[in-house]
């Protein structure tokens, strides 16, 4: 991913084990060279593996979910650790893998977005709801947080969206088609 940043902004990325490793913007290397592996800026567990990135100011809040189907807000300041080896911060059940966060406010530069005012979870199964984002609370230490959608048994959480006015959800159909399409927020209400 590409991220509008400024050199005071925070560069996050999540572990699959539901840690998160923060390195300031400022000391990612210049754009005159080849650039380095993320993982020679952070210590990583072993068996462990980089989900998803984001980079932004420290006031920023991000909607945090995993596929268990729970999540929270947090802001980037609440992901911040003060040393390489990150920390724990979102709690993941057996089988769970981190969703990409989704942006809620505080953007900066172009990306600086209207503050989202609702939410929406697509699950893996075809299933699609949408709530008032104020039902969800700032976590700063993290955690599981609540849940987002009730899930079966064998369904998972393909991915929860803050939104203002509309969603895109892409993602295969019926019959194995590739499918895209935006839902505006009059027809999901």
């Amino acid at each position: 991913g590409t991220f509008e940043c400024r050199t005071v902004d925070t560069f996050i990325a999540f572990g699959s084990n539901g840690r998160v490793y923060s390195v300031p913007v400022a000391a990612l290397p210049g754009a005159r060279g080849d650039g380095q592996p993320v993982t020679t800026l952070i210590d990583l567990e072993s068996g462990t593996q980089l989900a998803h990135y984001l980079a932004g100011p420290a006031r920023a809040t991000y909607l945090i979910s995993g596929t268990g189907g729970y999540g929270f807000m947090a802001n980037v300041e609440h992901m911040v650790s003060r040393n390489k080896g990150g920390k724990a911060f979102v709690s993941l059940g057996d089988g769970e893998t981190i969703c990409r966060p989704s942006p809620v406010s505080g953007g900066s530069g172009s990306q600086a977005l209207p503050a989202a005012t609702q939410v929406a979870c697509a699950s893996a199964g075809g299933r699609v709801l949408t709530f008032d984002l104020s039902e969800l609370k700032v976590m700063e230490k993290g955690g599981r947080g609540l849940m987002l959608i009730d899930l079966e048994a064998k369904d998972s959480l393909a991915g929860a969206a803050a939104y203002t006015r509309s969603v895109r959800i892409a993602g295969i159909g019926r019959g194995g088609k590739e499918r895209e399409e935006t839902l505006e927020i009059r027809s999901l209400n």
